[in-house]
């Protein structure tokens, strides 16, 4: 296991899924973990007496939520060494363009892209050398995808945001992102049952969904020393489905 002793992170969307995963494997690698949640309080406080760290509530949509959540963070631990933005949202249910509303437009945006801006603002202000950000986007930033361009476009965007930070927080802070593809998470259930289920594994190469600490473990080597010469990079974890660069 690699050894973070001493290091201190803040894990936005730590309630569930990959934020819960990733926030495990901080914790076993000794670091100090703060966790963000918006309504999934039971979930969060579960996950934070799990890795003896600090659930905070924070609107991400907004300045003040993400200024308040790294501001805790640094009250709690007296450091923040890595930010994982991985809070955000995938409307299950498939719309056409034609058909979406502005309403589901501008909420995926804020949830998905703003809040990684807000986020990564605010803790570049607070890290010092040797620290790391990663944020999490998805394949669907990559190859678009259709009936669901809000998330596509909003994952898209984080990716240039990523390759943008990593030039600007160079060389104190590395910024890099994970681009998971489908993961058996609570959020993708809805589209991964019965028959669907099979017909997504069949797409992968590896033949299996992604579980939720698959995606947890490039976000950790991200954030050690093993990848201190890497920044502005998009790793792929999605099983061979989508092979880009």
């Amino acid at each position: 296991m690699l050894d973070l002793s001493g290091r201190a992170v803040l894990v936005t969307g730590g309630s569930r899924g990959i934020g819960a995963a990733t926030a495990r494997l901080f914790a076993r690698a000794g670091a100090k973990v703060a966790l963000t949640y918006q309504t999934r309080a039971a979930d969060a406080e579960q996950v934070a007496r799990e890795v003896n760290g600090v659930a905070l509530q924070a609107d991400l949509r907004t300045p003040a939520g993400n200024e308040a959540a790294v501001q805790r963070t640094l009250d709690a631990f007296g450091r923040l060494d890595a930010f994982i933005a991985n809070a955000g949202i995938w409307p299950p249910t498939g719309v056409a363009v034609r058909d979406m509303t502005d309403e589901q437009w501008h909420d995926t945006v804020a949830s998905n892209l703003d809040s990684v801006f807000f986020g990564s603002r605010a803790a570049v202000r607070a890290m010092g050398p040797g620290s790391a950000v990663v944020i999490v986007s998805s394949t669907a930033g990559q190859r678009g995808e259709a009936m669901h361009a809000d998330y596509a476009s909003s994952k898209g965007a984080v990716i240039a945001f990523v390759k943008s930070l990593a030039v600007e927080a160079a060389p104190d802070i590395t910024v890099n992102c994970v681009a998971p593809g489908w993961v058996d998470t609570e959020m993708a259930a809805p589209a991964l049952r019965g028959a669907d289920r099979a017909m997504v594994e069949a797409g992968i190469p590896l033949r299996r969904i992604a579980s939720a600490e698959d995606i947890a473990g490039p976000i950790l080597f991200l954030c050690t020393p093993l990848a201190r010469h890497i920044t502005g990079e998009i790793l792929n974890v999605n099983g061979g489905s989508v092979l880009c660069g």
